[in-house]
């Protein structure tokens, strides 16, 4: 469903959604059959959303919308110009739409992965390169991929998405799916979202998801300063948050050594389901600490696990680099350009030497 980096085609445009969307059909010729379903929900989805968007400024002046969803909205509004003006993101089109989409997300993920390894079965497509899960407007679309790939023997792992980015082929709106979330939740959304336009590299979800989940984090930590808002709550949320992902990287490494080894695969079986269950007790046990309402849902397995892995692998190293560079929002961006345009393996080891680094390296200079 992402694509990257191609000229832009604002959504209220109607001859350039025309171009668009013969794109999107030139994708699916060039996909053949297996792949004419998903193409054709994906178009279904985008001119969905197109139907529904609203110029924020409009729904401000509706004093027929709740009160609420226009304060919101505003919120969102101080959220766009902070991006652009502090935090180097994209000033475009995109977030200056309302839709309100009647349903609690966007878009259905798929994440999968065998029984015995920690491979991502990934998805590839023109433009967006290959990802480590495929997403779909529709739970039960969803749903019936899901099968598929349980059928195959494959571990699967599927979650709804309150919003994704199209990386400027289209301006993304803002949804309802995300409006009713706290501030710092709302905000750090946004900035996560407009990073992906800023920055995406082609089959590397790890590369892309990580970058903007560091940017959104540390854009966070500047708006609430700026905003002179209480983080106390927000600090709390993220030391929870980063304790559990720490422990769900933990599980992925001890069971790649599980995987790795010689046992038979029956005791490798059981080998993974013990340490997924010692994953659960411990993510139970760290939200109790820390005063959360309730621990992540169960079950997991290798492709729920690989789901949070794709969001957080490099998180360490680019918050590094934006150290480095003190936090000056240009010199990052460019240093993160240049690793991304590296090989892939030059790219892997470029970053997990930055996570360790007490100055730039060479490869981000």
């Amino acid at each position: 469903m992402l694509q990257s980096a191609p000229p832009r085609f604002p959504s209220g445009n109607l001859p350039a959604c025309a171009a668009a969307l013969a794109l999107l059909l030139l994708a699916v010729m060039l996909g053949g059959c297996s792949t004419l379903g998903f193409y054709h929900q994906a178009i279904a989805g985008q001119l969905d959303i197109w139907r529904r968007e609203r110029p924020i400024e409009q729904v401000l002046a509706d004093a027929s919308v709740p009160a609420q969803t226009r304060e919101r909205l505003a919120l969102t509004v101080r959220a766009r110009a902070f991006a652009a003006d502090t935090l180097g993101l994209p000033d475009d089109g995109s977030y200056r739409t309302y839709a309100d989409l009647e349903r609690p997300y966007v878009v259905w993920n798929v994440f999968a992965a065998p029984a015995l390894a920690l491979e991502p079965v990934q998805s590839c497509f023109p433009f967006a390169g290959c990802l480590d899960y495929r997403g779909y407007f529709a739970r039960a679309d969803a749903e019936r991929h899901a099968a598929t790939l349980r059928a195959a023997g494959n571990d699967v792992y599927l979650g709804g998405v309150a919003a994704y980015s199209t990386l400027g082929w289209f301006d993304d709106p803002v949804l309802n799916t995300f409006l009713g979330w706290d501030e710092a939740d709302l905000v750090e959304l946004l900035f996560h979202e407009l990073a992906h336009q800023r920055l995406y590299v082609a089959d590397d979800s790890a590369f892309n998801e990580s970058y903007a989940s560091a940017v959104a984090a540390a854009g966070l930590d500047q708006w609430l300063a700026q905003q002179g808002l209480e983080a106390a709550r927000v600090r709390t949320l993220r030391t929870a948050r980063r304790a559990m992902t720490e422990r769900i990287l933990a599980a992925r490494t001890a069971l790649a050594a599980v995987y790795a080894g010689a046992m038979p695969d029956a005791d490798k079986l059981a080998a993974k389901q013990a340490t997924l269950a010692a994953l659960a007790e411990d993510l139970a046990a760290i939200a109790r600490q820390h005063g959360l309402a309730e621990a992540p849902a169960q079950p997991w397995n290798n492709a729920r696990v690989l789901a949070v892995a794709t969001y957080h692998d490099h998180v360490a190293a680019f918050r590094t680099l934006l150290s480095l560079v003190d936090d000056d929002w240009q010199r990052f961006h460019a240093a993160a350009a240049r690793i991304g345009a590296l090989a892939a393996d030059a790219r892997t080891a470029c970053l997990l030497e930055l996570a360790a680094s007490a100055a730039l390296p060479s490869c981000a200079g």
